[in-house]
């Protein structure tokens, strides 16, 4: 079970910091589309376990989709414009992907956002994504727009520093949170995913992180 929301009667737009919202039930009314693109995408590029820079092995499962795609092995993170199991291009991102993120981002005060890559997302029970920053992109003048589909989880919002006490928030199935500007390096994670159930996804939870990776935003 999650703990009650703290914004649970008014979920439609809260505040996070200076350039970041958590936009509530933005994307629920597309939510069955949004993943039976992502299992589209899933079939022709798997979910994967990636390998960490010390040789580990991440607990999310991994796939993208859109001009570039996001890796990390023993050599670093970065982005791909290929997927190195298969040697093709990844996946096209569905217009479906890119209208969505463009109107989070828009709602969220960041017109014409226009993301090349989509980094997808699936927690199993267990598991978890622990503080980081997303910094390995070309530019940091677009901002972030992450869409959670399936079970609930509880999103770390931290600081500019990994060291700032971060607040925690609860994500249900067809909210977005985006976040730039100010707020574009902030620290942040997913606690370990609860135990639940969802009638779309099971106990799974799968998340959508759009980004400008390669160009500067000039849509």
């Amino acid at each position: 079970m999650m703990l009650p929301d703290l914004f649970a009667t008014d979920r439609e737009k809260i505040a996070l910091d200076p350039g970041a919202w958590l936009l509530g039930d933005f994307a629920l009314d597309e939510a069955s589309a949004l993943l039976a693109e992502i299992a589209r995408i899933a079939a022709q590029a798997p979910f994967r376990h990636l390998e960490t820079r010390t040789g580990g092995t991440m607990s999310v499962a991994m796939t993208n989709c859109g001009d570039a795609g996001w890796v990390s092995d023993r050599r670093g993170y970065r982005y791909t414009d290929d997927d190195p199991l298969s040697g093709q291009a990844w996946p096209a991102m569905p217009s479906q992907f890119r209208d969505l993120a463009r109107r989070a981002a828009e709602t969220a005060g960041f017109p014409g956002f226009a993301p090349d890559a989509c980094l997808i997302n699936r927690y199993a029970p267990g598991t978890r994504l622990s503080l980081h920053q997303d910094r390995d992109e070309a530019r940091h003048d677009a901002p972030i727009v992450s869409v959670s589909l399936g079970v609930p989880a509880r999103f770390i919002w931290g600081g500019q520093q990994r060291s700032d006490r971060p607040r925690r928030h609860n994500l249900f199935h067809g909210d977005i949170v985006v976040w730039g500007g100010p707020a574009r390096l902030t620290f942040h994670g997913i606690d370990m995913l609860r135990k639940a159930h969802h009638p779309e996804t099971g106990d799974l939870r799968f998340n959508l992180t759009f980004r400008r990776a390669r160009l500067p935003n000039l849509a």
